[in-house]
């Protein structure tokens, strides 16, 4: 018999698992070691050794098959016995009588110490998990004065412990991440099992966090109210869903928003889910969006967008008297942060190119058409302001903490952190940030002045009734994305603080198959810790909602999808006083 190569160093592994008969014998040809090999497999010992012949396959006078593969798991466990002289134990594999498996059921295989936590391993997310009808049913939606508004609900913000947290207290945690809201807060509501660290309460705040720690903060959510048009399906073939967006609507849950948001507004009263982001418009930029039915489309969709064979058309109503002649702006845009999403030109930045060209001019303002060459974020806005022309109501862009010339060439004069501190600065003058899409720590502690100045006003006036305010103060979010952020609210009071019943208010007559106000079980009385239900403000006008930016027309090799003109960008319009 002619044994090949491959067969003696299988043989070598079986010889390693014969011990006595085996073991230490030097063998001159590969026949002489299958003879050896062959013998031994009779022998009482090798018998003994159930689990070698159980996973070779063998027995005696049979045929060994030199092509099966040994498994890298079994010769570890062969060589290791080898090496130690020791035969591997019957029960070994038995994690209930094995000291080696009760250690991995307890603690990850090691014994903690006296005082020492246990952090069980993170969990896998799952990005394909869609929102389901769970998440759909945490509350209901009311019309009221025009605005699309939302029952105040409780929610889990959940976060893991992030690097900067490892070794700090949770008390420090909240104190300086999530200014929000005050440390007395954050103590009561802990005592009241609302804060949990890897799904235990937490009742002390002075408790360290380790790698691996998993935060859950159940807080009362308020959200903000958005106009209340119904959202308008213009194409579902199967493949695409098209819908006409209106403006003040968030594509997904994001920041203070959640029903309020297109992807949910379509589950709930539409029955749609599952969809694929083809692109996003701003929260406050009405127009066609464009979403894929199935992932075969998304891609396609993709390399189209990458390979700019999309083609978008926008309108916008500007300030002053735009040029007759088109206008190409090609300067390059830079993300100042890319926490609160605010750009401007700059030399560093991505090349960028949009054309512009004047529809009509009114005496006072501009309707302009915008063709976006590239994608980058704000680019309508940001090439407008270059070229000193904004969005007529634009409260980031056309804000005068830009300056005297408002960016109108670049020039702002201003470093990044005081633009910022000055754009927060000027709306929370004004008392009004319902168009402002920024979050961040100082706004945060703008907010915090503002509720507590309000508090003020109500403890003298209203005491402790039940009153409605838009707006959240939420520690942590997850998003649509699976992405963990900071989320330190801006919504300011006004000086005309009154208090009214937020849980009843005036039913409205409901769109389609909207939910309307008369849902008793979403009349929960106002949350006791909850800062926004003590406070109000007067509910923003819909002008104050929308931004004269529209996305008109999204064209494709073989397809166009488009809307109608809205009535700012129509040439007999006048904007009211």
């Amino acid at each position: 018999m002619h044994v090949r190569a491959p067969f003696g160093s299988l043989l070598s592994f079986f010889l390693s698992q014969c011990d006595v008969h085996c073991r230490g014998v030097y063998f001159v040809s590969a026949c002489e070691k299958a003879n050896r090999f062959l013998s031994c497999l009779n022998s009482p010992q090798c018998r003994k050794s159930s689990w070698t012949m159980e996973q070779a396959g063998i027995e005696s006078g049979t045929p060994v098959n030199v092509n099966t593969p040994v498994p890298v798991k079994q010769k570890t466990t062969a060589v290791e016995a080898s090496e130690t002289g020791k035969r591997k134990n019957d029960d070994t594999d038995d994690p209930e009588t094995s000291g080696r498996g009760k250690r991995r059921r307890g603690a990850g295989g090691k014994k903690l110490r006296p005082g020492e936590r246990y952090i069980p391993p993170p969990q896998k997310r799952n990005p394909g998990v869609s929102f389901s009808q769970e998440h759909f049913n945490e509350t209901s939606y009311y019309f009221e004065a025009g605005l699309r508004k939302v029952y105040p609900y409780y929610f889990d913000f959940k976060t893991y412990c992030k690097g900067r947290w490892i070794g700090k207290s949770l008390l420090d945690v909240f104190k300086n991440e999530f200014r929000a809201e005050s440390i007395e807060y954050y103590q009561k509501a802990a005592k009241e099992g609302r804060i949990r660290l890897n799904e235990t309460p937490v009742e002390d705040l002075s408790v360290v966090l380790r790698n691996n720690d998993h935060l859950r903060n159940t807080v009362h959510r308020h959200e903000p109210p958005v106009v209340g048009r119904p959202l308008e399906i213009l194409v579902d073939d199967g493949e695409v869903l098209v819908v006409d967006k209106p403006a003040s609507i968030p594509v997904h849950p994001c920041g203070r928003f959640r029903h309020n948001t297109v992807i949910f507004i379509l589950g709930k009263e539409f029955g749609i889910s599952e969809l694929h982001t083809v692109h996003r418009l701003d929260r406050l930029t009405s127009g066609v969006l464009l979403f894929a039915r199935t992932l075969e489309t998304s891609k396609k969709l993709d390399q189209m967008v990458r390979d700019r064979q999309l083609e978008k058309e926008y309108v916008c109503r500007v300030e002053g008297e735009f040029p007759e002649d088109e206008v190409i702006c090609e300067e390059p845009i830079l993300v100042v942060s890319f926490k609160i999403g605010l750009c401007r030109v700059d030399p560093k930045g991505k090349e960028c190119r949009t054309v512009f060209q004047r529809l009509s001019f009114n005496g006072k303002t501009s309707v302009v058409r915008c063709l976006p060459l590239t994608g980058r974020t704000h680019q309508i806005r940001v090439h407008l302001q270059y070229l000193g022309f904004p969005i007529l109501n634009d409260p980031v862009y056309g804000s005068s903490a830009w300056g005297p010339h408002r960016g109108k060439g670049g020039l702002v004069g201003k470093s990044d952190e005081e633009l910022l501190e000055a754009l927060v600065e000027e709306h929370r003058s004004q008392e009004n940030f319902n168009m402002l899409d920024i979050a961040d720590d100082c706004i945060g502690i703008a907010h915090k002045a503002d509720k507590n100045k309000a508090s003020e006003k109500m403890d003298k006036s209203a005491g402790t009734a039940e009153s409605d305010k838009s707006g959240e103060s939420c520690p942590v979010q997850v998003d649509a994305c699976g992405s963990d952020k900071k989320l330190d609210c801006i919504e300011a009071v006004n000086d005309n603080n009154t208090v009214k019943d937020c849980q009843n208010p005036q039913p409205a007559k409901s769109h389609g198959n909207e939910t309307g106000a008369n849902d008793s079980s979403q009349k929960a009385p106002p949350d006791h810790l909850c800062s926004e239900c003590k406070l109000v403000r007067p509910d923003p006008t819909e002008k104050e909602l929308i931004m004269y930016l529209h996305a008109l027309r999204y064209k494709g090799p073989d397809f166009e999808y488009s809307t109608q003109l809205p009535d700012w960008a129509k040439e007999d319009w006048v904007e009211a006083d």
